[in-house]
């Protein structure tokens, strides 16, 4: 199995420092009277840097959005609150360009969404931790159950409701970092987190996830973008067409925790291995099935033998002919189909989050890493350097 990437702590430091200060714009001397202060037009440069209103949240917080675009005119945007992709526009067979990424209209919506992922940075720790406990150096660690029996995804607080310190050193790139505080959501350790989201010319959305810590803990960061391939408001998404690149898969329990297995997907509904219709199988009579009600799985990648990035999955919408390929350099990859959408929420251009309208494809180590030591390891040390990059990748088939 494919280790974590180890470097000094101080590469990252120098890395991050780079890339801050290419964000970061002069200042004048500030002036000492009202009189001899003088204030300059922001250029259009400066401007999209620094993003737009986003909308307040509840505690009167401003929020901003951030927009990246391509050579291609390809468009992503995203919002400092939570890390949040908020639209991604790539074209279809026909050239027009279709919004793939569902998302909710302003800040105050995603704070008030009664799905609380949608296309947020995901941390401390992805997926589920069993009951919320874990040990570490023997000493036992208590986190917030916010997905009764279990925590997902963080705990209650987690990276998708903080404010990121954002920072746009060109119209490709953003750079979003946050400190995780010792023993926040019970957690041990300072994790000082970076994560860069680069819209390439090659049409790729790259993005690349740093962490150090001060103290063991454990970490197992990804983005949790909700995917509509025919567009946001085009209806349900069980005609997509899904290639994984596993020959196995990590069953679940009822709680949707792993068993610890790692069983094949011959001869299972979640062989995905030659390009599948979503929902060919999904109503199929497997146990598995019904504990994720429908595909809530992490499935074990295919493990290449360069040091590059892995062929994750391919997805193809099936009424736009956009192609979605995901390489990574994670062990797993978590495919959600949607199951827990409830009509509850309106998304920006109208329509609802029906059943099963959009899917996931999150990037990841194992779920319950901490207590399946079977499982690749997820425990970050002080003095390494948690990093690793994931890339979507969009064509389109005629």
């Amino acid at each position: 199995m494919k280790k974590r990437h180890v470097q000094q702590t101080f590469l990252s430091i120098a890395l991050l420092g780079c890339i801050s200060m290419a964000g970061l714009g002069g200042c004048s001397p500030k002036a000492e009277t009202a009189e001899n202060q003088t204030t300059a037009t922001p250029s259009t440069e400066d401007q999209a840097a620094k993003g737009e209103s986003f909308g307040k949240l509840k505690d009167g917080t401003e929020t901003r959005l951030f927009t990246l675009t391509n050579k291609n005119n390809l468009k992503a945007t995203f919002t400092n609150y939570g890390g949040r992709l908020v639209s991604l526009l790539v074209p279809d067979k026909n050239g027009k360009m279709v919004d793939v990424v569902v998302g909710m209209p302003d800040a105050a919506a995603y704070e008030s969404a009664t799905e609380p992922y949608f296309g947020a940075t995901i941390g401390r720790f992805g997926n589920r931790i069993a009951k919320g406990k874990f040990t570490l150096e023997g000493k036992e660690y208590s986190l917030p159950i916010n997905n009764a029996p279990n925590t997902l995804h963080g705990g209650t607080k987690g990276f998708q409701y903080v404010l990121w310190e954002a920072q746009q050193p060109n119209d490709q790139t953003l750079v979003l970092t946050y400190l995780s505080k010792d023993m926040e959501e019970g957690f041990p350790g300072n994790l000082t987190t970076k994560v860069t989201y680069t819209l390439t010319n090659d049409n790729e959305l790259k993005m690349e996830y740093e962490a150090t810590t001060d103290k063991a803990t454990v970490v197992n960061l990804t983005n949790h973008a909700f995917f509509n391939l025919n567009g946001e408001g085009s209806g349900d998404i069980l005609g997509h067409v899904l290639q994984v690149n596993a020959d196995a898969y990590t069953p679940v329990d009822a709680t949707l925790i792993p068993t610890g297995k790692i069983e094949p997907v011959a001869n299972t509904p979640f062989d995905f291995r030659k390009p599948t219709a979503i929902g060919a199988r999904i109503n199929a009579q497997n146990e598995q099935l019904k504990n994720g009600k429908g595909y809530d799985h992490n499935f074990v990648l295919n493990q290449n033998q360069g040091t590059g990035l892995n062929k994750a999955a391919t997805v193809v919408g099936d009424k736009s002919g956009i192609v979605m390929e995901v390489s990574t350099q994670e062990p797993g990859l978590q495919f959600y189909s949607g199951n827990f959408m409830q009509s509850k929420n309106t998304f920006k251009g109208g329509s609802k989050d029906d059943f099963r309208t959009a899917f996931c494809l999150e990037t990841q180590y194992f779920p319950d890493a901490p207590n399946q030591p079977s499982f690749p390891s997820t425990v970050l040390k002080p003095g390494e350097t948690y990093k690793t990059s994931s890339v979507y990748k969009f064509t389109v088939q005629q």
